[in-house]
């Protein structure tokens, strides 16, 4: 008789979580930041040299794509929790935002960029919590943190990529056709999308039952109580735009204006290169950790916040120093994302993950407006020491109420 080896089971912990749909989630992220970062970059000079138009014109167009975000984003959450409505929600989102991010190349009035920019945030906002509800349905609940963290880490090398590739596509053909070529990564995003899709069960439709934005029942049970704690941090995290403004304000005197200009954006390139290193090991750390593993790498990212404020209220003038705190924010954001979408994926009712992801993208939104607008008031009406100070207190309360979560 030949004997048979014994079947060898794989325990829950060795279970694979970079999954062909993974990678493929997390490419379309990189694929789409990549895309709609040119478009960015080069709204400014599209419309004041391309125009004619003035500068408030970019602001008002940028705050009201913003807004429509943000909206977008909460409404799309009880899209999301249908199953098969999150589906048809990711690929129309990210097509969408390709396609109309790549139509203004053709504007030829302010008025149709501004229309454009607005819809194709609006389509950016949709997709959002349809994406991180699929990214929840092919990953292993005790793997989540390692898959948020891969997915934040390939949408930070995109923000990373995305400047770069327009600069070298302006240099080549010309602004209006390096906007219009953003639509290449956008549509390739799109089909990363429909292929992590093809790796997922097929859900069975609930486009019958009506639509209904609900915010109590995912508030209910931990995750209500972690929210606030992110709400706190989301009221303290400014724009990055604001620090690289204070690099460039401490620097200017000694350097002159060009050369800390440049200075300035080289620090937020660490920022960006900090937060895409630090989110997969954020990830690990938190899945090792077990059930409090996301709470306690989200208090390690307030924490970095907190330090890199402090430092940002002295008036230090050597690039050296201010290199420390835009590596300890970058590290910061990269490990507060990560856990605040494991997080949420671990802690939020199945049925509702879709308006669970809404939420925390409605409280990242507004919370982030509220932080930029009082620190900027603080810092024009007294000094911007100051506004980083009361930045500071806000991630001193999340904080205290990551304390309170993890004890309940």
């Amino acid at each position: 008789m030949t004997e048979t080896s014994p079947p060898v089971h794989t325990a829950p912990d060795q279970e694979k979580w970079l999954t062909p749909g993974v990678k493929k989630i997390g490419s379309a992220s990189f694929l789409a930041d990549v895309g709609h970062e040119i478009p960015t970059a080069l709204l400014p000079s599209l419309l004041t040299s391309t125009l004619g138009a003035p500068a408030a014109a970019l602001g008002a167009i940028e705050g009201v794509s913003d807004a429509l975000a943000g909206a977008a984003r909460f409404g799309g959450g009880a899209l999301a929790d249908d199953p098969a409505r999150r589906r048809k929600v990711a690929v129309g989102g990210y097509a969408t935002t390709a396609v109309l991010g790549a139509a203004t190349a053709g504007a030829t009035a302010v008025w149709q960029v501004g229309l454009l920019r607005a819809a194709a945030w609006t389509a950016r906002g949709l997709r959002v919590p349809a994406r991180n509800a699929l990214l929840a349905d092919i990953v292993p609940a005790n793997k989540y943190s390692r898959a948020y963290g891969f997915e934040r880490m390939m949408d930070n090398l995109g923000a990373i990529f995305g400047p770069l590739l327009a600069l070298g596509l302006v240099a080549w053909l010309g602004v209006q056709w390096a906007i219009g070529l953003s639509l290449i990564p956008g549509l390739l995003a799109a089909v990363a999308i429909v292929y992590a899709i093809r790796k997922t069960p097929r859900p069975t439709s609930r486009d019958n039952v009506p639509l209904k934005i609900r915010i109590r029942p995912v508030l209910q049970g931990g995750l209500g109580k972690l929210m606030a704690a992110v709400a706190a941090f989301e009221a303290g995290n400014i724009a990055a735009t604001l620090l690289i403004l204070r690099a460039s304000d401490l620097l200017a005197p000694e350097h002159g204006t060009k050369v800390a200009t440049t200075v300035a954006l080289g620090l937020y390139t660490a920022y960006n290169v900090a937060a895409t290193i630090a989110s997969v090991p954020a990830g690990r750390l938190s899945d090792h950790l077990g059930r409090r593993g996301p709470i306690l790498v989200l208090a390690g990212g307030v924490a970095a916040f907190l330090l890199s404020y402090g430092l940002f209220t002295i008036d230090a003038t050597t690039i050296a120093f201010l290199a420390i705190p835009f590596l300890l924010a970058g590290v910061g954001i990269g490990a507060v994302e990560t856990a605040q979408h494991s997080s949420v994926a671990a802690l939020a009712p199945k049925d509702l993950r879709g308006s669970a992801f809404g939420l925390l993208a409605t409280v990242q939104s507004l919370g982030n407006l509220a932080a930029s607008t009082i620190a900027g008031i603080l810092w024009s009406a007294v000094s911007p020491t100051a506004a980083f100070t009361y930045l500071a207190a806000w991630m001193l309360l999340a904080l205290a109420g990551l304390v309170w979560a993890s004890r309940r």
